[in-house]
């Protein structure tokens, strides 16, 4: 086959994907773009009254927004590292034992196949106050002398410890599962090799396992900062539709109350904060890619 065969032959099969990413991605990403510029669009007239960017002057001052705001980066701060150190620690574990470890892992997986508003619905009796119960946590606080905390309608850090340990219980079995079979996939002639050095174990995992899996570890990192930034299903979960009252509302939820929401009917100022988190999550990730460039060995 000449190369200009082969090459429309690869045009052909891409041209589903272009297509679909076309009209699915690229077309309402213009569109949302456009939309943040037009001051005070009507969807039932499809009329404006001025382009100009009073939408995003409106939005970076609107204080729901900048709660939004500083929730979604507290969640982003805590729970990317975290989680990804704990599955780290766990997958290292797994990958250690042999008696068992199927049965582990499959442990640890479980809550990844488990619907979210159904662990938010187990949360919710762990930590809920009730006017019959304090929640199963409070009443272990209670048992070491504690008091109890309301940790769903209680103080902002209370609330926001319970988000951030829901969002790493969610992400945690993905973590664990993508580590556990990269640690798998070490060529083991390197630890053979470390093992007739007498080479210490920490120097094995930082000199050894740690470089040869972190491709996965940057992966999971972009993943996971790009799946924070986009909350909104947990804190629903978690906390109700009404995240404004609750204290706990997200970038994602700001947008979808400026939609849809009792006060919502503002498509222009929904458009101008997504395009904000659009900026926010394309500059985390460039900054990662640059920094990957000196920490990710490839082989």
């Amino acid at each position: 086959m000449s190369t200009k065969k082969q090459t429309l032959t690869a045009w052909l099969c891409l041209l589903p994907a272009i297509i679909f990413l076309g009209a699915f991605l690229v077309y309402p990403m213009i569109d949302v773009f456009i939309y943040s510029f037009e001051e005070g669009y009507n969807y039932a007239s499809q009329s404006y009254f001025g382009v100009g960017s009073y939408n995003y002057s409106y939005v970076l001052h609107d204080p729901y927004f900048i709660r939004a705001l500083k929730n979604t980066f507290i969640i982003v701060l805590i729970t990317v590292p975290l989680s990804t150190a704990i599955a780290l620690l766990i997958s290292l574990a797994l990958s250690s034992i042999k008696k068992l470890r199927e049965f582990f892992q499959t442990i640890y997986f479980l809550p990844y196949v488990t619907n979210t508003l159904a662990v938010g619905l187990v949360f919710m009796i762990l930590f809920q106050k009730t006017a019959y119960t304090d929640g199963m946590v409070n009443v272990l606080i209670n048992f070491f002398g504690g008091e109890s905390v309301d940790f769903i309608d209680g103080p902002y850090a209370a609330k926001m410890f319970v988000m951030c340990f829901y969002t790493i219980w969610v992400v945690l079995p993905f973590k664990i599962l993508i580590l556990t079979s990269s640690l798998a996939s070490v060529n083991p002639i390197y630890y053979k090799a470390a093992q007739v050095d007498a080479t210490p174990k920490w120097r094995v995992f930082y000199k050894i396992t740690l470089p040869m899996i972190s491709p996965m570890i940057f992966y999971l990192v972009i993943t996971g900062f790009i799946g924070a930034f986009k909350a909104y299903s947990d804190e629903v979960a978690l906390f109700g539709t009404d995240l404004n009252a609750a204290g706990m509302n997200t970038i994602v939820g700001y947008i979808y109350d400026m939609l849809y929401g009792n006060s919502g009917g503002y498509p222009s100022y929904a458009s101008a904060a997504a395009i904000i988190l659009f900026a926010i999550v394309f500059t985390i990730t460039v900054i990662n890619l640059l920094v990957s460039e000196k920490t990710v060995y490839y082989q």
